[in-house]
Protein backbone atom coordinates (compact mmCIF):
# COMPACT_ATOMS: atom_id res chain seq x y z
CA UNK A 1 0.00 0.00 0.00
CA UNK A 2 2.97 2.12 0.76
CA UNK A 3 4.04 2.02 -2.41
CA UNK A 4 1.28 2.60 -4.54
CA UNK A 5 0.91 5.87 -2.66
CA UNK A 6 4.72 6.71 -3.52
CA UNK A 7 4.01 5.57 -6.86
CA UNK A 8 0.68 8.43 -7.23
CA UNK A 9 3.10 11.10 -5.96
CA UNK A 10 5.68 10.75 -8.09
CA UNK A 11 2.71 10.51 -10.96
CA UNK A 12 1.60 13.59 -9.54
CA UNK A 13 4.50 15.13 -9.44
CA UNK A 14 6.03 14.17 -13.11
CA UNK A 15 2.51 15.24 -14.54
CA UNK A 16 2.52 18.20 -12.89
CA UNK A 17 6.08 19.15 -13.76
CA UNK A 18 5.45 18.26 -17.62
CA UNK A 19 2.16 20.87 -17.39
CA UNK A 20 4.60 23.31 -15.80
CA UNK A 21 7.16 23.03 -18.37
CA UNK A 22 4.67 22.91 -21.28
CA UNK A 23 2.75 26.28 -19.71
CA UNK A 24 6.37 28.22 -19.18
CA UNK A 25 7.32 26.91 -22.94
CA UNK A 26 4.18 27.61 -24.79
CA UNK A 27 5.04 30.89 -25.52
CA UNK A 28 7.68 30.55 -26.64
CA UNK A 29 6.48 27.94 -28.50
CA UNK A 30 3.92 30.47 -30.20
CA UNK A 31 6.06 32.90 -31.17
CA UNK A 32 7.70 30.67 -33.29
CA UNK A 33 4.81 30.54 -35.53
CA UNK A 34 4.50 33.30 -37.01
CA UNK A 35 5.61 36.30 -39.41
CA UNK A 36 7.47 33.65 -41.53
CA UNK A 37 9.26 35.42 -44.76
CA UNK A 38 7.37 32.39 -46.35
CA UNK A 39 4.05 34.14 -45.15
CA UNK A 40 4.42 37.36 -46.51
CA UNK A 41 3.84 38.53 -50.00
CA UNK A 42 6.73 38.31 -52.25
CA UNK A 43 7.33 38.96 -56.09
CA UNK A 44 10.82 37.74 -57.00
CA UNK A 45 10.90 39.96 -60.08
CA UNK A 46 12.26 43.96 -60.60
CA UNK A 47 8.60 45.55 -61.00
CA UNK A 48 7.46 46.64 -57.78
CA UNK A 49 3.77 45.85 -56.41
CA UNK A 50 1.05 47.96 -54.63
CA UNK A 51 -2.07 46.32 -53.01
CA UNK A 52 -3.15 49.91 -51.27
CA UNK A 53 -5.91 50.14 -53.92
CA UNK A 54 -9.13 48.69 -55.32
CA UNK A 55 -7.27 47.79 -58.18
CA UNK A 56 -3.74 46.77 -57.59
CA UNK A 57 -0.26 47.32 -59.44
CA UNK A 58 1.64 44.36 -59.87
CA UNK A 59 5.26 44.23 -61.52
CA UNK A 60 5.20 47.48 -62.73
CA UNK A 61 8.89 48.72 -64.49
CA UNK A 62 9.42 50.82 -67.48
CA UNK A 63 11.16 49.01 -70.18
CA UNK A 64 13.60 51.42 -71.36
CA UNK A 65 15.53 50.92 -75.28
CA UNK A 66 17.22 54.63 -74.54
CA UNK A 67 17.36 57.48 -71.86
CA UNK A 68 14.63 59.44 -71.62
CA UNK A 69 11.99 57.41 -72.79
CA UNK A 70 10.58 54.31 -72.15
CA UNK A 71 6.79 52.08 -71.76
CA UNK A 72 5.27 51.85 -68.25
CA UNK A 73 4.25 48.08 -68.29
CA UNK A 74 2.32 46.25 -65.01
CA UNK A 75 -0.98 44.06 -64.25
CA UNK A 76 -4.02 46.08 -63.04
CA UNK A 77 -6.60 43.51 -60.91
CA UNK A 78 -9.68 44.61 -60.36
CA UNK A 79 -10.14 43.76 -56.76
CA UNK A 80 -13.98 44.60 -56.88
CA UNK A 81 -16.53 41.37 -57.88
CA UNK A 82 -19.28 43.64 -58.72
CA UNK A 83 -18.11 47.10 -60.10
CA UNK A 84 -15.96 47.81 -63.15
CA UNK A 85 -12.68 49.82 -62.42
CA UNK A 86 -10.59 52.28 -64.77
CA UNK A 87 -7.02 53.30 -64.63
CA UNK A 88 -7.64 56.97 -65.42
CA UNK A 89 -4.10 58.51 -65.26
CA UNK A 90 -0.36 58.21 -65.07
CA UNK A 91 1.86 60.74 -64.53
CA UNK A 92 5.47 61.63 -62.17
CA UNK A 93 5.06 62.24 -58.21
CA UNK A 94 7.11 63.97 -56.05
CA UNK A 95 8.54 66.53 -58.22
CA UNK A 96 9.07 63.90 -60.94
CA UNK A 97 7.84 65.22 -64.84
CA UNK A 98 7.38 61.98 -66.07
CA UNK A 99 4.49 61.82 -68.89
CA UNK A 100 2.88 59.15 -70.63
CA UNK A 101 2.99 60.21 -74.29
CA UNK A 102 -0.64 58.82 -74.87
CA UNK A 103 -3.04 57.38 -72.91
CA UNK A 104 -6.74 57.21 -72.86
CA UNK A 105 -8.23 55.10 -70.08
CA UNK A 106 -8.23 51.57 -69.30
CA UNK A 107 -11.10 49.57 -68.54
CA UNK A 108 -10.86 46.50 -65.46
CA UNK A 109 -13.65 44.55 -65.78
CA UNK A 110 -15.22 43.00 -62.23
CA UNK A 111 -13.07 40.63 -60.86
CA UNK A 112 -10.36 40.76 -63.75
CA UNK A 113 -7.26 41.90 -64.64
CA UNK A 114 -5.64 44.05 -67.64
CA UNK A 115 -1.87 42.91 -68.50
CA UNK A 116 -0.12 45.88 -70.51
CA UNK A 117 2.70 43.58 -71.81
CA UNK A 118 0.00 41.82 -73.95
CA UNK A 119 -1.91 45.24 -74.69
CA UNK A 120 1.25 47.08 -75.83
CA UNK A 121 2.25 49.04 -72.70
CA UNK A 122 2.15 53.00 -71.96
CA UNK A 123 4.78 55.37 -73.64
CA UNK A 124 6.31 57.58 -71.21
CA UNK A 125 8.98 60.14 -71.42
CA UNK A 126 10.92 62.20 -68.63
CA UNK A 127 14.38 62.08 -67.12
CA UNK A 128 15.69 58.55 -66.63
CA UNK A 129 17.53 55.87 -67.32
CA UNK A 130 17.95 52.14 -66.85
CA UNK A 131 18.68 51.58 -63.02
CA UNK A 132 16.60 54.18 -61.84
CA UNK A 133 13.49 54.24 -59.36
CA UNK A 134 10.92 56.66 -61.06
CA UNK A 135 8.59 58.28 -58.79
CA UNK A 136 4.87 57.20 -60.15
CA UNK A 137 1.48 58.00 -59.64
CA UNK A 138 -1.41 56.22 -61.10
CA UNK A 139 -5.08 57.33 -60.43
CA UNK A 140 -8.17 55.42 -60.49
CA UNK A 141 -11.28 56.13 -61.92
CA UNK A 142 -13.04 55.95 -57.95
CA UNK A 143 -10.48 58.64 -57.37
CA UNK A 144 -8.41 56.82 -55.69
CA UNK A 145 -4.05 56.95 -56.19
CA UNK A 146 -1.58 55.13 -55.84
CA UNK A 147 2.34 56.26 -55.46
CA UNK A 148 5.09 54.04 -56.37
CA UNK A 149 8.89 54.03 -57.35
CA UNK A 150 8.96 52.17 -60.01
CA UNK A 151 12.54 50.53 -61.68
CA UNK A 152 13.63 51.11 -65.30
CA UNK A 153 15.07 47.97 -66.60
CA UNK A 154 16.97 47.98 -69.87
CA UNK A 155 14.83 46.90 -73.11
CA UNK A 156 17.50 44.34 -74.25
CA UNK A 157 17.38 42.22 -70.70
CA UNK A 158 15.24 38.69 -70.68
CA UNK A 159 11.70 39.19 -70.07
CA UNK A 160 11.52 42.64 -70.88
CA UNK A 161 13.16 42.28 -74.32
CA UNK A 162 11.03 44.20 -76.72
CA UNK A 163 8.28 45.46 -74.48
CA UNK A 164 9.62 49.26 -75.40
CA UNK A 165 7.17 50.44 -77.70
CA UNK A 166 8.24 54.43 -77.27
CA UNK A 167 8.20 56.24 -80.24
CA UNK A 168 12.18 56.73 -79.34
CA UNK A 169 12.74 53.18 -78.77
CA UNK A 170 16.25 52.56 -80.96
CA UNK A 171 15.43 49.14 -82.55
CA UNK A 172 12.38 50.46 -84.16
CA UNK A 173 13.74 53.46 -85.63
CA UNK A 174 16.63 52.18 -87.36
CA UNK A 175 14.95 50.20 -89.16
CA UNK A 176 12.06 52.23 -90.33
CA UNK A 177 14.55 54.74 -91.91
CA UNK A 178 16.04 52.41 -94.31
CA UNK A 179 12.28 51.00 -95.68
CA UNK A 180 10.48 54.73 -95.64
CA UNK A 181 13.82 55.83 -97.90
CA UNK A 182 13.73 52.48 -100.38
CA UNK A 183 10.32 52.54 -100.96
CA UNK A 184 10.60 56.01 -101.75
CA UNK A 185 13.49 56.22 -104.24
CA UNK A 186 12.39 53.42 -106.68
CA UNK A 187 8.76 54.97 -106.66
CA UNK A 188 10.28 58.46 -107.89
CA UNK A 189 12.53 56.68 -110.58
CA UNK A 190 9.58 55.77 -112.23
CA UNK A 191 7.52 58.86 -111.79
CA UNK A 192 10.43 60.73 -113.06
CA UNK A 193 11.16 59.00 -115.99
CA UNK A 194 7.93 58.72 -117.32
CA UNK A 195 7.01 61.97 -117.21
CA UNK A 196 10.62 62.87 -118.46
Amino acid sequence: MHLRRNSRRTLRRSVALSLGGLVLATPLLTACGFNYATDRVYTPASGVNNRDASVDVLGAVIVSGQDDSGTFIATFTNNSTEEKATVESLAGAGGNTIQAESFSPIKIDEGGLVNLATDGGIPVSGTFTAGNFVPVTVTFGDGERVEMKVPVVPDDSGDYAGLDSSSASPTESPSETPSESSTESPSESPSASASE
